[in-house]
């Protein structure tokens, strides 16, 4: 499978383009689709090579800054039609253990979005006001309104892993003592796809992606970071002690995925070991979900037609 390939040279008719940009939509999708949970009844996390690269081979990579230009251009005209039709809203999730390259993914393949459609927040450790409300709170105010698309960097699924991990997270969060029992996590997971399913009834589409590293790739760029001093800034001794929970985040991971995953909201497992690779995966996910919207530019009625051509007599008349 090669994702994403410039399929079309030579002159620029309006035949070739519409042929690339078919080709390049027909090809976004079946890559999408090879990392798409929409059922995770039998899904295990084992089963998706974090190194894998959809049947390229490593002297593709000089490509792939010119197929994730060419998802970034198709990316760019469908958000702006999203944008002009005002009806759909689209909110992407980023998930991922540190150093799995969420911020770079983010970056790259969102570089070609007019700001003025985008919005992005990063969720942290929650605040004293966000310990004062439930646990969705926080994320769900910042939903994007219509006709535009909002990005999370991590989410209220932290909620379901980072707090399932480190139980003490928890106990911080002044819920009755009587709710916290041996169902609370069953609870957060059909608490979850009630809402995401609310969303998908009110025209927001949601996109989960786990960027999917391996253990021995994120030592390696944990050591990259300590290396060089221009990426120091990165790194702190609680990522180094995550680590060592390693394990009990692919739990985590795994029991979500499996639990959240569903056609209104698909999680997209994406391999994360070369960034260049994960970035066009994120792209042909991103474009294939705009492009299943049936996204146009509104149409201009008769009475609006009839307001342009006085418009246009106006503006020749000032010439």
């Amino acid at each position: 499978m090669t994702p994403l390939l410039i399929g079309v040279h030579g002159k620029n008719s309006l035949r070739k383009h519409t042929m690339k940009s078919k080709d390049l939509l027909e090809r976004a999708h079946r890559l999408a689709d090879r990392y798409r949970i929409t059922n995770g009844k039998n899904f295990r996390l084992k089963d998706i090579d974090p190194g894998d690269i959809a049947g390229l081979k490593d002297e593709q990579k000089p490509q792939a800054k010119e197929i994730l230009q060419e998802g970034i251009a198709a990316l760019a005209g469908l958000q702006e039609m999203l944008y002009a039709q005002d009806r759909w809203s689209v909110l992407l999730i980023f998930q991922a253990m540190d150093a799995a390259g969420k911020d770079g993914a983010i970056k790259h393949v969102m570089s070609g979005v007019n700001p003025q459609g985008c919005q992005v927040f990063s969720f942290k450790a929650p605040t004293s006001e966000d310990l004062d409300h439930d646990y969705l709170w926080r994320c769900l105010k910042c939903l994007p309104e219509r006709g535009r698309i909002g990005i999370f960097n991590r989410s209220y699924y932290e909620e379901t892993l980072a707090v399932r991990v480190h139980p003490e997270l928890l106990a911080k969060q002044k819920l009755p003592k009587k709710l916290v029992n041996k169902h609370v996590w069953e609870q957060r997971f059909s608490d979850i796809q009630n809402v995401e399913s609310y969303l998908a009834h009110n025209g927001v589409i949601v996109c989960k992606f786990f960027l999917h590293l391996s253990k021995d790739e994120q030592l390696k760029r944990f050591l990259s970071r300590l290396d060089e001093p221009e990426k120091n800034w990165k790194f702190s001794s609680t990522d180094a002690h995550e680590r060592e929970y390693w394990d009990d985040y692919m739990k985590a991971y795994e029991d979500t995925i499996r639990n959240t995953a569903s056609k209104d909201a698909p999680w997209y497992v994406v391999p994360a070991d070369n960034k260049w690779f994960t970035r066009i995966a994120v792209a042909a996910a991103v474009i294939d979900t705009l492009n299943s919207l049936d996204l146009h530019f509104p149409k201009v009625d008769d009475a609006k037609r009839e307001e342009l051509a006085g418009v246009r007599s106006i503006l020749l008349d000032t010439k």
